[in-house]
C-alpha cells in the first residue's frame, strides 16, 4: 500500500536533522476503505533528528478534511491539527507494540509512513463533530433534517422513566 508515496528513506542518511513535506489528500484517504474521511486536503511535516541508535520523529499535520454532522448527517469540512513524536530504534525484528517507540530491523531501507499519517490525523478529530455556527449564531447543519428531528422529540419534561419511579422508593 502506498509504498513509496509517504516513505522516508533511511539508507545512507548521517547523524543530524532532516525535514520532509507530504501532501496527504483524498487519494491518500482512498487507499484506507475502512476511513471514515474520504476526503481532506492535509499536510504532513515531519522532522526527522537521527541519532547514534534512535531517529525521532516530530509530525506536525495540519488542514481540512471532510466529516459527517452527527447532528444532520450532512458532510462539512473540519479544521485538524496534531502534533506526535514517534521513536524509532534498531532492533532484530519489527515490533510496535508501543504507540511511541518502534522497533525495526537494521536492514530497512526506508520508513513507510502512510500508517502513522492516517492514525495521527484520526486521533485529531474531535469526539463529537457537529456544523459549525455562523456569525448571527445559526447552526449551518441542514435545516429539513433539523426539523425533522424536532417532530421526534418529546417535549415532556415531567414524564418519567417507570423504570427509576421504584428505585425512588427504596430512598
Amino acid at each position: 500500500m502506498m509504498s513509496g508515496m509517504y516513505s522516508i528513506p533511511l539508507a545512507g542518511l548521517r547523524e543530524g536533522k532532516y525535514t520532509y513535506e507530504f501532501n496527504l489528500g483524498d487519494d491518500f484517504f482512498k487507499a484506507f476503505e475502512e476511513s471514515e474521511i474520504k476526503k481532506g486536503d492535509l499536510m504532513a511535516d515531519v522532522t526527522l533528528d537521527k541519532g547514534n541508535r534512535l531517529l525521532e520523529l516530530k509530525i506536525v499535520i495540519n488542514g481540512e478534511v471532510e466529516v459527517m454532522c452527527d447532528r444532520c448527517l450532512d458532510f462539512f469540512p473540519l479544521k485538524i491539527s496534531s502534533s506526535n513524536r514517534l521513536f524509532i530504534k534498531q532492533g532484530d525484528d519489527w515490533d510496535d507494540s508501543d504507540p511511541e517507540l518502534i522497533t525495526m530491523p537494521a536492514d530497512e531501507y526506508q520508513l513507510n509512513m502512510s500508517q502513522y499519517f492516517y492514525e495521527y490525523i484520526h486521533l485529531a478529530l474531535p469526539i463529537q463533530r457537529i456544523h459549525p455556527i455562523d456569525k448571527q449564531g445559526r447552526s449551518m447543519c441542514d435545516p429539513e433534517m433539523l426539523n425533522k428531528l424536532r417532530e421526534h422529540v418529546s417535549e415532556d419534561k415531567n414524564a418519567t422513566d417507570p423504570r427509576w419511579d421504584g428505585l425512588k422508593k427504596i430512598k
